[in-house]
């Protein structure tokens, strides 16, 4: 049994081991590589130069830099949110198994594995301003024709809006965790005469609870990087740098003006953002009690 042990345990390490060499090969060191580019001078020509502190002083001190912070941090703000109740009001509508259920699954999920370019170019064109669906359906109704992408106030919430489409995979997250809740609670509450609201409230949103922190927690970190293609494919971080997300930013100081020293110190800058609202979230749940066992 001890030489079964070892044999099985050592054949796992050996599936494990290409995972774990190509995520310090190509995760680890480069981060950290980036990391250390963040606190010198260099431009891909000429060797490195360390500068200490000097680029995260020039970039606090552009307001374009200030702008592109905002930006994201409202995207943030509204997607992450709206993007986990949405995940979580399609997982309680669909997870009852019934007739069709499958194909209307498969329509939550299916936005999410479209390509970020082809998913742009449809938005891109359902917000056009001149012949869009959106556009189109509200002169119908007689409403004003806002300019959308094309207009400083309201280029931001296209990109909300078609983050709310891709929740595939928080969907099947829940849809998960909605299986594996403990029938017998549900049953006692209804003995007790609880209704769904009750039930829901009482019962599914507080087990529900550790799901949709982890989903949050992902969702806070994977939303700083979702702007990255819409930004550059529908607007070019315009109009007015309206759109001029925190990761368009950090591409076009590293590899359109060979700036790698800021580049590198906004990704540090948007890494240490990330954490911090990671941190404060984790904080406001533990505090509450949510997660004392966490």
């Amino acid at each position: 049994m001890r030489r079964f042990s070892l044999s099985w345990r050592a054949g796992l390490w050996a599936l494990l081991l290409p995972y774990l060499l190509g995520t310090i090969l190509l995760v680890a060191l480069p981060a950290l590589m980036s990391a250390g580019l963040a606190f010198t001078s260099y431009d891909a020509l000429s060797p490195p130069v360390f500068v200490g502190f000097a680029n995260f002083r020039l970039l606090l001190a552009d307001p374009v830099v200030t702008t592109a912070f905002a930006n994201s941090l409202f995207f943030v703000a509204l997607a992450v949110p709206l993007r986990i109740l949405g995940a979580l009001a399609l997982a309680m509508l669909l997870h009852r198994p019934r007739r069709g259920i499958g194909g209307y699954r498969a329509a939550v999920y299916v936005p999410t594995v479209i390509p970020d370019i082809a998913y742009a170019l449809i938005w891109l064109w359902i917000f056009n301003p001149l012949f869009g669906p959106v556009n189109l359906v509200l002169s119908a109704l007689g409403l004003p024709l806002p300019g959308w992408l094309a207009e400083e106030g309201t280029a931001k919430f296209p990109f909300v809006v078609m983050s709310l489409f891709q929740i595939g995979e928080g969907f099947v997250v829940l849809l998960a965790a909605l299986r594996g809740l403990p029938r017998e609670y549900f049953d006692a509450g209804a003995v007790d005469g609880a209704g769904r609201w009750t039930s829901f409230r009482y019962l599914t949103l507080p087990l529900l609870l550790p799901w949709l922190v982890l989903l949050t927690f992902r969702d806070v970190i994977l939303s700083f990087q979702y702007t990255f293609t819409p930004s550059l494919v529908m607007t070019g971080g315009g109009p007015y740098y309206a759109t001029m997300f925190l990761p368009l930013l950090i591409y076009e100081e590293a590899f359109d003006r060979f700036r790698f020293g800021p580049g590198s110190a906004l990704m540090l800058l948007l890494f240490v953002l990330s954490a911090a609202i990671i941190g404060g979230i984790y904080l406001l749940f533990r505090r509450r009690g949510f997660l004392a066992d966490a």
